[in-house]
């Protein structure tokens, strides 16, 4: 791997290409649950392209420190930890060639958010990844985590695209009263999280969908989590 750190702030970097109106650029999520063993990031990438994908957000990837790597086998890796060494947390983002051709910027926020920018021939486009608190956080936690987002998100310029994506921690369920557009009709059914809620003021406040549940799916590719005793299912 070849490696670069840099600050905090937003890296820029030459424009190589742009993505077209008719070109299809794949994007993922994957809470990965560690990513610090030695080949863990190259089975990662490894699954990126059996599924084709160009932008895949990595949650709980637990590097520590920040920056970006090129992997042997081509992607890009940007990569947020906690500034401490704990190997606790940190998101991440790996782009395929295509894709980390097209970047203009990124920014390593925290350990919990990262963001980057993309270049396409009319539009850009702007990928926020997310790891966030578990439900069971205190408030005032979570505050800080959603205050932070909606910063990032209040920065992007208001003609670009934006992708809000990662491992939210929440139940969000199906559409209430009021949540038209915001909230579609094909979710799990039972009760709405707590940070199921505040997703979804989060997206409402931005005027944003959450586009998992607009289409229905199979409840066996609802369920993005399932717990050691197998029957719980969320």
């Amino acid at each position: 791997m070849t490696g670069t750190a840099v600050s905090r702030k937003e890296a820029y970097f030459p424009i190589e290409s742009a993505a077209s109106p008719k070109s299809i650029m794949k994007m993922g999520t994957w809470n990965v649950r560690m990513m610090y063993r030695i080949g863990k990031a190259t089975v990662v990438a490894k699954e990126m392209r059996k599924y084709d994908i160009n932008v895949l957000g990595i949650g709980e990837c637990r590097w520590a420190g920040f920056g970006r790597i090129r992997l042997q086998t081509g992607e890009t890796l940007l990569y947020s930890g906690r500034d401490d060494n704990a190997q606790l947390s940190g998101g991440a983002m790996l782009l395929s060639r295509k894709a980390a051709s097209c970047l203009i910027s990124w920014s390593l926020v925290n350990d919990r958010i990262t963001m980057a920018r993309f270049n396409s021939r009319y539009i850009r486009t702007n990928i926020v990844q997310v790891y966030a608190p578990i439900n069971d956080t205190e408030k005032e936690a979570k505050d800080v985590f959603y205050e932070q987002v909606q910063k990032v998100l209040d920065k992007i310029p208001k003609h670009d695209i934006v992708i809000l994506m990662g491992d939210w921690n929440a139940k969000v369920r199906d559409q209430q009263g009021g949540e038209e557009g915001v909230v579609g009709h094909h979710g799990l059914h039972g009760e709405r999280s707590e940070n199921g809620e505040r997703i979804v003021e989060l997206c409402a406040s931005n005027n944003m969908a959450i586009a998992t549940i607009v289409f229905p799916h199979k409840d066996i590719h609802n369920h993005t989590w399932v717990s050691p005793d197998a029957p719980t299912k969320h």
